[in-house]
Parts: C-alpha cells; sequence; structure tokens
C-alpha cells in the first residue's frame, strides 16, 4: 500500500526538486544491529522506504556498526527479514558504516592537520565538566591549541593501540560556547578494544555516530536524511561535518526531523529489550508479549495492518504518545476480511446432550468467512457429547444473561437449540457438565429453525475436536514509563533498571488448554484464525501434531472505535 496522505516531509522534499537543488530522491534506512527490530522504528523505517518509492528514486539499507561491543549478525539478518516482512526493498544498496572507515580516518587526520580536530585527553567525567550547561558556557579543554603535528603523531598511535580506553578522544574543534551543547567540541573517535563483527581486528579507534553518519549519507549520495525528532539539535553538527569534510565527498544531504512513535504501555527501548531477553523474563525477542517486528508476526500481526496504522497515525513535527488500542483496531480491521472463521473452546465445559443417540453422527457445513463465498466451507460434526465455554454457563445467572443456565434455551452455532436441564458438580461444588436436551426440529436451515432464541453460543464436537493451547497476551508492562526512563540513555544506573522490572505485569501472559475444530490441526504454522467469540488466534511455531499452540493476536472487542467516537 502507498499513503495518499501528504506530509511536511513529502512537502519540504516537492520544494528542494522544485528548485532544483537535487534531480532525484535517495533516502536510507541506518538501524543499528545491536538488537531486533521493534514497533517504534517502524515509522521511520517505512518513511525512508516510502518516500524513495513515492519519488521513483532509490533507499539504502545501511547498518550503523559503529559500536562492537552490541552488534551481532544475528541482528543483521532479523532486520533485514523485518524489513523484506513490511514489503520493502533496499533498492539503493546494502551499505554498512564500517565500509567506511577508512574514509573516516582520512577525513579525520585531514581535519587535524587543517585545526578542524585535535587529540584531547580529559577524562569523560572532566569533558561533562569543561562541557558547561544549558545556561552557561563551555570551557576549552588544555589540550584543545596543541599543535596539529602532535595531535596527528597521538592520534596515529591511538590507532597503532598505545593508550588505554578512555584515555585520549579525538574531538571536532567547533565552539565551547555555542548555546547548542552538541556543539561544543563533540568527540569524533574514541580508543575501543572490540573485535568487530566485520573488521575483526583492524581498528581499535571507531568513529562515533555524529560524525560517521553524515559521511555515510554523503557518500552513498544520500539526499535526504529522515530521522526522528531527538536528532533535530544533532542537526548543526551534521551539516558542519558534511560542509568540512566536502572536499573528500561527493554530496550534501539534508536532514530532516520527525516526531518518533511512542505507544502505550509498550517498552520502546532496546536496551530494556535486550535486558528481558538476557534475565528470561520473555523466550526470546520473538516472544510475542515484546514489541519487535518478529513477535509481532509470531502473535499473527500483518504488514498491511502495521503499514496501515503507521499511515493513519501520520508525520508530525510534535511528540505525542498514540494509544496501544488503536495499533489493535488496525489489526482487527485487517484481519477482519482475511481470517477464515472456526469454533475453538478455551476453558471447556462438557455438555450431554441426552435426548441424542449416542451412535449418531450428523455432518455440519459451515461458511469459512461470512462475507467471502470464495473462502468456501468446511464440515463439522454433531454428536452426542459437545464442549462449550465454562463462561457461557450460569447456575443463578444476573437479569438480561443470554446464555446457558437451568431452564434456559441457546442455540448452538449452525446447529439445534438446545435446552440446559442440569447441571453436574464435583466433590468441591464446582460445575464440571451440563445435561441437555435438543430441539430435534430446530436444525439449522431447516422450518424449526425460525424459532428464536436470544443466545447462540460456538462449541466443538467431543468426537472430532483437537486439544490445544490458547496463549493470551496482556501488555507487558502495568504502568507507563516515565518519558527519561523510555529514552535510550546510557547513563541510566541499577535504580532505574530495578524500577523498570517492578513496572512489570505478572499477567502478561495467560496459558489455557482447549479444544478446537480438527482443521485447526492440519494448518500451517502462522495462520491465522478468527476463533468464534474468542478474537484471532495466529498458530505458533511452538505446535506439533498432537497439540496445536495459537497465540491470540487482538480480541474482538474494538476499544478504539468506541474511544474514538
Amino acid at each position: 500500500m502507498e499513503s495518499t496522505r501528504s506530509n511536511f516531509i513529502w512537502d519540504a522534499i516537492e520544494e528542494d526538486l522544485k528548485e532544483g537543488h537535487y534531480s532525484e530522491v535517495h533516502t536510507r534506512f541506518p538501524p543499528e544491529p545491536n538488537g531486533y527490530m521493534h514497533i517504534g522504528h517502524c515509522k521511520a523505517l517505512i518513511m525512508d522506504f516510502l518516500t524513495a518509492e513515492k519519488y521513483g528514486g532509490k533507499c539504502n539499507l545501511r547498518f550503523d556498526d559503529t559500536n562492537p561491543a552490541k552488534e551481532d549478525t544475528e541482528y543483521v539478518e532479523a532486520i533485514k527479514r523485518d524489513i523484506h516482512w513490511l514489503g520493502f526493498d533496499w533498492t539503493g544498496g546494502l551499505y554498512y558504516a564500517s565500509d567506511y572507515y577508512d574514509k573516516c580516518y582520512e577525513i579525520a587526520e585531514d581535519w587535524i592537520m587543517r585545526g578542524l580536530a585535535y587529540v584531547d585527553e580529559l577524562s569523560k567525567d572532566e569533558m561533562r565538566e569543561y562541557r558547561g550547561t544549558l545556561t552557561e558556557p563551555g570551557r576549552n579543554s588544555p589540550w584543545r591549541d596543541r599543535p596539529a603535528e602532535e595531535s596527528l603523531d597521538l592520534f596515529r598511535r591511538m590507532r597503532n593501540g598505545e593508550f588505554p580506553e578512555g584515555s585520549k578522544t579525538l574531538r571536532a574543534k567547533i565552539d565551547m560556547s555555542s548555546p547548542n551543547i552538541v556543539m561544543r567540541d563533540p568527540a569524533i573517535y574514541r580508543i575501543l578494544y572490540k573485535e568487530h563483527w566485520r573488521t575483526g581486528n583492524k581498528w581499535c579507534i571507531y568513529p562515533m555516530y555524529d560524525f560517521a553518519h553524515p559521511i555515510g549519507d554523503a557518500l552513498e549520495g544520500v539526499t535526504h536524511s529522515l530521522c526522528s525528532l531527538e536528532y533535530e539539535i544533532h542537526r548543526p553538527l551534521y551539516d558542519w561535518v558534511v560542509e568540512k569534510a566536502s572536499n573528500l565527498l561527493p554530496g550534501h544531504p539534508r536532514q530532516i526531523e520527525f516526531a518518533r512513535l511512542n505507544l502505550t504501555q509498550t517498552v520502546m527501548s532496546k536496551r530494556y529489550l535486550r535486558q528481558l531477553v538476557e534475565g528470561g523474563y520473555v523466550k526470546g525477542w520473538d516472544d510475542p508479549r515484546m514489541p519487535t517486528l518478529s513477535a509481532m508476526r509470531r502473535r499473527g500481526y500483518t504488514p498491511e495492518a502495521i503499514r496501515s496504522f503507521v499511515d493513519q497515525i501520520g508525520m508530525s513535527k510534535a511528540d505525542s504518545t498514540v494509544d496501544f488500542a488503536f495499533l489493535e483496531h488496525c489489526v482487527r480491521d485487517d484481519l477482519g476480511s482475511r481470517a477464515p472463521r472456526v469454533m475453538a473452546v478455551l476453558k471447556p465445559l462438557k455438555v450431554i446432550l441426552t435426548n441424542w443417540p449416542e451412535d449418531k453422527k450428523q455432518t455440519i457445513t459451515l461458511e469459512n468467512h461470512p462475507d467471502h463465498p470464495e473462502f468456501g466451507t468446511r464440515n463439522i460434526t454433531f454428536s452426542r457429547e459437545i464442549y462449550v465455554e465454562q463462561d457461557d454457563f450460569m447456575e443463578n445467572p444476573p437479569k438480561k444473561y443470554f446464555r446457558l443456565y437451568p431452564g434456559n434455551e441457546v442455540r448452538l452455532k449452525g446447529a439445534y437449540i438446545i435446552r440446559c436441564d442440569e447441571c453436574v458438580k464435583n466433590d468441591q461444588g464446582e460445575v464440571i457438565e451440563l445435561h441437555c436436551t435438543v430441539d430435534l426440529e430446530s436444525a439449522s436451515g431447516t422450518p424449526g429453525a425460525d424459532r428464536k432464541v436470544k443466545g447462540t453460543l460456538h462449541w466443538v464436537s467431543a468426537d472430532d475436536c483437537v486439544p490445544f493451547e490458547a496463549r493470551l497476551y496482556e501488555p507487558l508492562l502495568s504502568e507507563e514509563m516515565p518519558d527519561e526512563e523510555a529514552a535510550e540513555d546510557e547513563g541510566y544506573g541499577a535504580s532505574a533498571k530495578k524500577d523498570f522490572i517492578s513496572r512489570l505485569n505478572p499477567d502478561s501472559i495467560t496459558v489455557l488448554n482447549g479444544f478446537a475444530e480438527p482443521c485447526t490441526a492440519l494448518a500451517d504454522n502462522g495462520t491465522t484464525y478468527q476463533f468464534l467469540r474468542n478474537g484471532y488466534f495466529c498458530k505458533d511455531p511452538d505446535s506439533t501434531p498432537e497439540k496445536p499452540v495459537f497465540n491470540r493476536t487482538v480480541g474482538l472487542k474494538d476499544t478504539w472505535a468506541k474511544i474514538s467516537k
């Protein structure tokens, strides 16, 4: 699908093309390969790729692998799968920030010789102190004015591994009194003795993101660098890097920022998501409770639903938080037209139809989708013993309860009207079985079917139903994370991590053992059904031939529709 909604980014691009700043549109999507992509990345991903498609241009996939401490090929391959699943391809090519390490180093040496960079020996804490505050200017480092030849020698020795980590950095020489703290001589290289997953031990110094990113954009011919709003304050540095390296770079991209995607009760920090995985709070990056795209795919979300969701929330410059119910609304809206219907009982209660012969089996034909006859039909068995939902029976019901209770009648979906005559209890007083009578003249499709009753229940036959495991999910967070904790910030300490764990919902997953129609056992993993009256369920890879496993994708109740009214 392609959005028809205009937005301020496309307006800016069209103005650039009109004024001749660029003759084509070339974007890039630059994920870090340090975790799996989550729903929060989709806004940037879709905007990058969709913008290139809209203007007949190209979009690169470039992995920002400038931090070898946390990167892995597992994440690279997962990100590629997610992009293809969403329906996109990197038409401009596949690249890595590490492809440009030699060029970054060349530019760094060029800057040193031109007086635009220097080797600094302030510690991390001292650098923070010298940087100043939002209201006070920073102070020059004692090493800011060291001779270029001395900085060049030290920088080359940094590359040769002669100094310990943290002892020296290369900083751009800009303006320590700038009102923008980002421009106060930012570090552009640091010493890091970590083997890189692509370059091995070739380097022990690595460029910082704010330095490597604009260089990569310019080298690849990117025209528009689209990024989330937190990079707005970094835009002057982006432009400064490209301008000062223009003698060694072929192009000058334009950075445009938009508001990031935030969802209620959803963890959006990859650092926290990694903590959930490594701490065993979830069963991997694709645990259906996670907000990762691989988890949503496993849970039964469709790429069309996610693209519709991003399209409908639109692009803006103002940060906001979207109710998770709206994402569920988009998923429900998409699945409603594509998921076939079957019956499954999550919490089974046995029903004995006392006037139905024990050896009698009747085949009943049901439609697979009420609005799509092309989906065909299926046959199910009606027999003396069936299962209904425990929640569909009450011994002493309140008023306006139209399901089963002693003396009341209901219709079984696609079959007969039955009357509850008796409930059987165990020693603890729990109802374990119902005895009911079938109105033999009320079969669906016969004249007796005209008789109206107020309740219709789903059911399965005990003769041919299959046992299955149903996994029901609730949000991982029982309460919202404060904005400052949701941010990607390496400065949080143990107390913040403890607070994060304390916010986890202990009831984020409920496992039930039920019965379903036999066709569900034959379905491929990833198949999604609407279980009548219970919601949409997707068959999980944990399934076995003896016992399918289904994840509830989303319930049938559309809370967002009520909210929007």
